[in-house]
């Protein structure tokens, strides 16, 4: 009755062998160092505790390591300390990567990260710098991930400088891509604040909805949050702060599951505002100091401004007036600290537009030169000396923003330099007019270059005003003077003096040319509402002349002098040029 039995058996003990040949090859593989590390990389911020684990398991293992292992690591543990605002460490163990790297993915990847923890320690000008060169290098990426992966930093970046368009453009470029499940999830927490920032943003917007169920279904309830935080936003502005509360504190408990400072401490935040809103004042206090408590310590100067302003207005509203105080204090320096890094993301970004700008000119203007010279064998005399001309020029306007930049970078107040502007038209404001157009004719006066200045004051503005609404007169400002810079050299100073007058000092440019120019941007202006199809607007100007060879090199009298003939144009009809006429010496 047993004959059967020792052939089962043989064949029971043969499976089992299988079985634990099998278990013992998927464990191996599963603690294959490179599946390690391609685990740990898809859960840094769904789950960092364990990415932290992983990073720490494959590191005792270093010298099992191939040289793109290792690569991978260090990108890896370089991440990790940005993460968690260690910047500097970041950006050394990331450039040490991209220096020795083999791989083309690894080491985009790794200025990828680079490039944002240098802007998260306020190293904007590297930066952005960084985020050209990568831009640029975008269509030798193959690597799909790394490619995407740009596409999102560069919408973060260019948030933080106030760039809410190129902001939107880059988010639009990672959300065409619909194989990549992240796309419907960070691009568009990339998306959503731009659109809050510029005020398009409403808070049953179908993009909030699909960007936070696309973020939870791939697992990151950090971007979800980052989304949640945005609606919560627009629904605190519309005067729904109980509703914004309800769903804040509905993502708080995977919020701090994250173990990202920089995100739990502006979620928190959030909260603190929305219980304030609704008059909870005791919750209001205690969101704001976890907040603080559990936020980075430096890198995010707007959360701290929020937290402390919140704090100051629950310690006012307690009657704590000694606290309410000290609160306002640092809510006054964490300001100040946000406005000239605001300030500096902006100068940052436009002194790498223009290096971008004026490097693509030189690079034009080099092809430009080689196909003349493989057409021609020799050049006459006076092309040559055009294009020398136009070298030493250029070669002069470098160095001249050279200058400026360095000491502008040397100088204790470089984080201010934005703040003399005009808000408006991005131009300089009557103080840093004055102060440059003074530095400017000082020059002049040394070398014996003769220069002009235009003053410019528009016609009937303040009917515009009365007519179209102020909205539609700062437009037509911001269209005047974008008509005027297109008729300007890099040298010349252009500043608004208040209201819709404007002056613009010309440097090494005689009364002629001066009020040829003039003549040029007045029919600019007059001409804005023909050709600019979103113009409903007419607007015409005034402007008056006056030169250092009658008036001498004094700003003072020379906008005095301007300002004459500008008054001249006004009697003489409007919408003309009018020269200064110096009064003849009269008579013995």
């Amino acid at each position: 009755m047993f004959c059967g039995f020792r052939p089962v058996l043989l064949t029971v003990r043969l499976f089992v062998a299988i079985l634990l040949l099998a278990g013992a090859w998927a464990f191996a593989a599963d603690q294959d160092p490179g599946a390690l590390l391609k685990r740990a990389d898809g859960i840094k911020t769904a789950d960092n505790t364990q990415f932290q684990a992983l990073l720490k398991q494959v590191g005792a293992e270093a010298d099992r390591l191939t040289p793109a292992q290792r690569d991978f690591l260090d990108y890896l543990k370089g991440w990790q300390a940005g993460y968690t605002g260690n910047f500097d460490a970041s950006g050394a163990t990331l450039q040490a990567v991209i220096d020795r790297t083999q791989d083309a993915t690894v080491r985009t990847r790794a200025l990828i990260t680079l490039l944002n923890s240098q802007a998260l320690a306020a190293r904007y000008e590297d930066a952005y710098s960084n985020l050209s060169k990568l831009l640029d290098a975008l269509s030798h990426v193959q690597d799909h991930e790394a490619r995407n992966t740009s596409y999102g930093v560069a919408a973060l970046l260019y948030n933080q400088a106030g760039q809410y368009d190129l902001a939107i453009h880059y988010a639009d470029l990672w959300l065409d891509d619909s194989a990549d499940p992240a796309a419907a999830c960070k691009a568009m927490s990339f998306k959503v604040e731009a659109l809050y920032k510029l005020g398009k943003l409403a808070a049953n917007d179908p993009a909030i909805d699909s960007g936070i169920q696309a973020c939870r279904r791939i697992g990151e309830p950090m971007w979800a949050n980052i989304i949640l935080g945005w609606q919560a936003s627009v629904l605190m502005d519309g005067g729904q702060a109980g509703k914004a509360l309800r769903l804040l504190k509905a993502g708080d408990a995977q919020e701090l599951a994250t173990q990202y400072p920089a995100a739990i401490g502006q979620f928190r935040t959030f909260m603190a505002r929305a219980a304030l809103l609704t008059g909870d004042i005791a919750h209001a206090r205690e969101y704001a100091q976890s907040a603080i408590d559990l936020g980075p310590k430096r890198g995010y100067p707007k959360f701290l401004a929020d937290t402390y302003d919140l704090l100051y207005q629950v310690a006012k509203r307690q009657g704590d007036d000694k606290a309410a105080l000290a609160w306002h204090e640092k809510y006054d320096a964490a300001k100040t600290d946000y406005t000239n890094d605001r300030n500096a993301h902006a100068l940052a970004y436009q002194m790498v537009h223009q290096r971008v700008l004026d490097n693509q000119r030189q690079l034009q203007a080099a092809n430009d030169k080689n196909q003349v010279l493989a057409l021609r064998q020799q050049v006459d005399s006076q092309k040559a000396q055009t294009r020398l001309l136009y070298v030493l020029l250029l070669l002069c306007g470098m160095v001249i923003i050279g200058g400026w930049a360095w000491r502008t970078k040397r100088s204790q107040l470089k984080f201010q330099k934005l703040a003399r502007r005009d808000g408006l038209t991005g131009i300089f404001n009557r103080q840093h007019f004055f102060e440059a157009a003074q530095d400017a004719l000082r020059y002049s006066a040394k070398s014996s270059r003769e220069a002009s200045l235009i003053v410019i004051d528009l016609d009937h503005f303040k009917a515009v005003n009365d007519m179209h609404g102020h909205a539609a007169g700062d437009a037509a400002l911001r269209r005047v003077v974008a008509a005027c810079q297109e008729r300007l050299r890099s040298v010349d100073i252009f500043g608004r003096l208040g209201g819709e007058e404007f002056a613009i000092l010309l440097p090494d440019c005689a009364e002629m040319p001066a009020s040829q120019r003039a003549e040029e941007m007045r029919k600019a202006i007059a001409g804005i509402q023909r050709y600019d199809p979103l113009s409903d607007v007419l607007v015409t100007a005034s402007f008056g002349v006056a030169a250092t060879r009658a008036c001498g090199y004094n700003l003072t009298t020379l906008i005095a002098a301007a300002d004459n003939a500008m008054y001249a144009a006004k009697h003489a009809g409007r919408n003309r040029v009018v020269r200064h006429q110096p009064k003849a010496a009269s008579g013995a």
